[in-house]
């Protein structure tokens, strides 16, 4: 048996970035003996193993076979005869088929190094054409090593893997998997741009692909295009170092400029009820996690209002306040106008530009929490006063605690 390092480990070494994981591939070995020599079998498609001692993850050489749609369909093989070059042909891209064996000596039959010196994200083999999970993968790649190019005929292997369906057999789970990974990497909208290029974007989010092309007014939008401002948006939540919440909370806000009739362009006349519907949509269908969806929600529906909130006197802000459940959430409100804001500098010209409603809003915010609402209801029930008198005593010394930090 002999051990080889392989994929992200060796490729990240080479670019000089920090290597927490290593994975490892076993060759000339059965499970039989992997378990006599103290190794732990903890996978379940295919023979993978933890390291007595590192309990680093081992898994046996193997090849994969396509044998049914999707990127389930695959009968894995994996005996002793299987060697290290058999096993690093099955993998996506040539800069994570790579390997190194125990002497630190690099092993790269598929030319990995060669496309790392000149940034290109190539895939491996015509097998790439078997799982459509590697489409996304690819994206992700794109987004986290954002000065890298794809191949011309990775993107025209792509686009046949679209044309042919294969995306269409991609479960939710899988699809989010990726889509949320992608977003967080430090350049988001390059995963959008792939994912466009090869027309996977249509077949998997049809409601961001169909903001391309949308005009918006030039005064407040110089970037006119719907589809630029919200990869502008998602480089302004990487540039903020926004949550995954935040995120895609960006990434949704939007969704209702696409529907917009054509008569009515550029201008987009309640575009955020729209959007409200499109996001719950797609985080129906994508099995958004709850505290995704429910923010995308709000961002949604109400960053038009935070946007215009400085004109807002204190009864407006207590009724946004309010709509957002801001007293029972207020982290979720904090990362509301932290979206607010990405959308607000996401536009050609304005990067820099301030956002006071951010502060404003959060300062009043801040000041209804500081209210002693047991103090208030002690008061009025030594008063007399009794159930709904009670709710509005709180809300109206909440209400000019608003007013006293908006005048602040």
């Amino acid at each position: 048996m002999k051990t080889y390092m392989v994929g992200g480990a060796v490729r990240d070494a080479l670019l000089g970035l920090p290597v927490n994981d290593h994975d490892w591939v076993a060759v000339g070995a059965t499970p039989e003996e992997m378990v006599a020599a103290g190794y732990t079998p903890v996978g379940r498609d295919f023979p993978v193993f933890l390291h007595p001692q590192t309990k680093e993850e081992v898994a046996l050489a193997r090849t994969e076979r396509k044998s049914a749609p999707g990127y389930r369909g695959f009968t894995i093989h994996a005996d002793p005869g299987v060697t290290l070059e058999e096993d690093l042909m099955r993998r996506d891209l040539t800069i994570n088929a790579m390997a190194r064996d125990e002497d630190g000596t690099l092993i790269d039959p598929y030319h990995g190094q060669r496309d790392l010196q000149a940034k290109v994200l190539r895939h491996v083999s015509a097998a790439f054409a078997e799982d459509p999970v590697r489409i996304l993968r690819l994206a992700r790649f794109a987004a986290r090593f954002s000065d890298f190019s794809v191949a011309d005929e990775t993107t025209a292997l792509m686009r046949q893997m679209v044309d042919a369906g294969e995306v269409d057999a991609l479960v939710p789970e899988r699809v989010w998997q990726e889509l949320s990974r992608g977003l967080m990497e430090p350049k988001p909208s390059r995963m959008f741009e792939v994912l466009r290029s090869c027309g996977a974007l249509a077949r998997l989010l049809p409601e961001v692909d169909r903001l391309w092309g949308v005009p918006q007014p030039e005064a407040h939008h110089p970037e006119v295009d719907t589809g630029l401002h919200l990869m502008l948006v998602l480089e302004m939540a990487a540039q903020l170092q926004a949550p995954l919440t935040v995120r895609f909370a960006c990434l949704g806000h939007d969704l209702g400029k696409g529907t917009t009739r054509v008569d009515e362009l550029p201008r987009h006349i309640a575009h955020e009820a729209r959007s409200v519907k499109l996001v719950e949509a797609v985080c129906e269908r994508l099995r958004v996690p709850t505290e995704c969806r429910e923010l995308a929600v709000v961002v949604a529906r109400e960053h038009g209002n935070v946007h215009r909130s400085g004109e807002l006197n204190a009864a407006a802000v207590m009724r946004l306040l309010e709509r957002c459940d801001a007293w029972r959430r207020p982290q979720r409100f904090a990362e509301m106008l932290l979206a607010c804001e990405c959308d607000a500098r996401g536009r050609t010209g304005l990067e820099n530009q301030p956002y006071p409603q951010r502060a404003r809003l959060q300062r009043a915010l801040d000041a209804a929490l500081a209210v002693d609402t047991a103090a208030v209801s002690t008061e009025a029930l030594a008063r007399g006063w009794k159930g709904p008198a009670i709710g509005d005593a709180i809300r109206n010394a909440r209400q000019a605690a608003v007013a006293a930090a908006l005048e602040g």
